[in-house]
């Protein structure tokens, strides 16, 4: 089997075998040389990427892989940046982790390398949302703080995500310094590790209490919530970190009627229940939705397995429970948000929503409707906690933003995207939507009529492994070298590269700087205001394809032609660009 395998693989290969690696780790390296060179070559080809936000890989031995040797490195390399940063500080860290396999030893292992570094560590004592971890690190005055986390991606992956003294993850300089310093990191003999075990502190349900009370601060409609406090409310954890603390920020609200999946509410980083922990997929939300329609629930809630992202299905009125997107998330939070911040008389003009520039521009039209500022950032919420920050320091008010991937932060308290709270208030909305006659699938039909219909649709196409990584980004510069010219019917009159910074207008020739960050995105305008863009995941093995189309919707009777001409239009879109 040796001979056939790549010389450099073989010789990376043989130092895991030959260094202070323990025994399981070497054996399973050996079956690999002898038995499967390609995953061998999978597992060695190159050294597991540290990027913008921290780590993300299939778990296994190798360098390319999540271990305790590649997180120990990682934590290395961020600990001696966060030494250099605040010399003669004493350094404060949180870490938590979610349900994943392994998460727990990773966990323990990050708060052992910070703590024989010298800092004062805060460990959860078992697995807790992200965006409680982004709680701590602000409640606590930490420097830093990791997640041991790979959100929704499939039951193989773990991750490692990396915050800064904000809660927010890691960006601008820090990442690219912090990248900088985990490359020094060649050897695991680099990795301090055993000392000062009386540094690490134990974070359990006392602060859990904290971020709860928090969270029981967003409620905007108390009044509504009491009328309606029997209101039936079915949720899924998806085996994952909310739990416990879902239900609990559910009864803080004032809800009393709070059915959970059984067989989902257990622990279990093999996700046994679902083919993919995501509830953006309808299949994953299926056992909370038949468990819906049995109870007759009002909504269907679901957190993915670290609890950032929020899954919502509500009853139609004809016997069927409709999963509401994430863009449809975003535009029903903002508007309420935004409505009863106005009714409660606490809009003066300094208020903003931030929204991605792949998620739906009615956010925008919502926010601005109530004379509420709305900014856009790149895909990712640390782009929109650096608004945040930029903004507060200007006195300004963040009172909601989110991205179409199912993510939403309610909140500013939190500089990630928070499943949690989300729910809460979520479930507020619903029992304010029964209170003033409607429900949020009408209120939905409603805002529809005021803003006009968009629709929106996503396709993801994979391409795992070293092979994959080539295709993907030779997708990109096809992309680039040949962009559509007429997209359903309609001429592309806009071209947006955020990779080059730059809008180029196709009637006038003009180009225009994008004043945001740089990143690989294409995005193409029509003339009748069709939206697609086109990006690499950042934490995936994917190539991702966003649509958004919309007209005018008259009235009510109209919706299922209206919406059905939507649906036609975005498989029209497909078929162009070859992608159905």
């Amino acid at each position: 089997m040796e001979s056939s395998i790549d010389k450099s693989i073989l010789e990376k290969a043989q130092k895991w075998l030959d260094g202070n690696y323990d025994e399981a780790t070497k054996k399973q390296v050996k079956w690999l040389i002898d038995n499967d060179s390609k995953e061998l070559t999978e597992s060695f080809y190159r050294d597991l990427e540290f990027g913008t936000g921290g780590l993300r890989g299939i778990m296994g031995v190798g360098t390319n892989r999540m271990n305790i040797y590649t997180v120990g490195m990682a934590t290395q390399g961020l600990a001696n940046y966060l030494s250099a940063t605040f010399p003669g500080e004493t350094i404060k860290v949180a870490v938590g982790h979610d349900c994943r396999n392994n998460s727990r030893l990773f966990a323990e292992r990050v708060a052992d390398i910070f703590a024989s570094n010298g800092f004062h560590v805060y460990l959860f004592d078992s697995l807790r949302p992200t965006p409680e971890l982004s709680f701590a690190i602000r409640e606590l005055g930490c420097k830093s703080g990791v997640m041991v986390t790979a959100s929704h991606n499939p039951r193989e992956y773990n991750g490692y995500k990396a915050y800064w003294t904000d809660g927010s993850q890691v960006v601008v300089p820090h990442d690219k310094n912090i990248i900088a310093e985990v490359g020094k990191i060649t050897s695991i003999e680099q990795i301090r590790t055993g000392l000062n075990p009386g540094n690490i502190v134990i974070l359990g349900n006392d602060f859990d209490e904290k971020y709860l009370d928090r969270i029981k601060g967003l409620s905007l409609s108390p009044d509504a919530v009491a009328a309606h406090k029997d209101m039936k409310i079915v949720y899924t954890p998806i085996h994952g970190c909310g739990y416990r603390l879902v239900p609990e920020a559910l009864r803080k609200f004032g809800f009393e009627n709070i059915t959970t999946v059984p067989e989902q509410m257990v622990i279990n980083g093999n996700f046994p229940t679902v083919e993919s922990p995501n509830p953006e997929e309808r299949t994953t939300m299926s056992k909370a939705i038949e468990l819906g329609m049995r109870e007759g629930a009002d909504i269907v809630l679901a957190t993915d397995p670290d609890a950032d992202r929020i899954g919502i299905a509500v009853p139609d009125g004809k016997g069927n429970y409709v999963l509401i997107n994430g863009n449809q998330t975003c535009t029903l939070l903002t508007y309420y948000i935004c409505r009863r911040w106005s009714e409660l008389g606490r809009l003066d003009g300094h208020q903003y929503v931030v929204r991605t520039i792949v998620t739906s521009q009615m956010v925008s039209d919502v926010a601005n409707s109530f004379g509420v500022k709305d900014f856009e950032c790149l895909t990712g919420f640390k782009y929109i906690a650096g608004i945040i920050r930029r903004e507060e320091a200007l006195g300004e008010k963040y009172i909601g933003g989110g991205e179409e991937s199912f993510g939403y932060l309610p909140e500013d308290f939190v500089r990630d995207k928070d499943g949690v709270s989300s729910c809460a208030l979520a479930a507020e909305a619903a029992a304010w939507a029964k209170s003033v006659g409607t429900s949020l699938f009408e209120l939905i039909k409603e805002l529809y009529i005021k803003y006009g219909f968009y629709k929106e649709a996503l396709v993801s196409i994979v391409r795992k492994g070293k092979d994959g990584q080539t295709e993907i980004r030779k997708m990109m510069e096809d992309w680039r070298m040949s962009p559509p010219k007429i997209i359903a019917g309609s001429s592309v009159f806009v071209i947006r590269d955020y990779l080059k910074g730059e809008s180029r207008d196709l009637t006038t020739g003009k180009v225009t700087p994008i004043e945001i960050e740089r990143s690989d995105v294409l995005q193409f305008v029509t003339a009748d205001r069709t939206v697609v863009s086109v990006r690499p995941s950042g934490t995936e093995p994917k190539i991702k394809f966003y649509f958004s189309v919309q007209e005018p919707l008259p009235s009510l009777d109209e919706y299922d032609a209206v919406e059905a001409r939507l649906d036609s239009k975005i498989d029209e879109i497909k078929k162009d660009l070859k992608l159905a």
